[in-house]
């Protein structure tokens, strides 16, 4: 699940920004991924990718590694 996780914020930095504050990750996830129906599971999904290594924090934005 964590690559289709990962797969669906992803699409939004594509579009205008390089990074996204937690609760827009959120947002994001709730929104257009099938597996993802309430905010605890956005909150892991998003912590997840972090301790992976997938993403990272800078001054409270996500970013995504390259």
């Amino acid at each position: 699940m964590t690559v289709s996780a990962y797969q669906t914020p992803e699409r939004a930095y594509g579009s205008d920004t390089d990074e996204l504050s937690k609760s827009e990750a959120h947002e994001i996830l709730l929104a257009e991924s099938e597996h993802i129906e309430e905010q605890t599971d956005a909150e892991y999904v998003v912590d997840r990718l972090l301790d992976r290594g997938w993403l990272y924090e800078v001054d409270g934005q996500l970013r995504k590694t390259d």
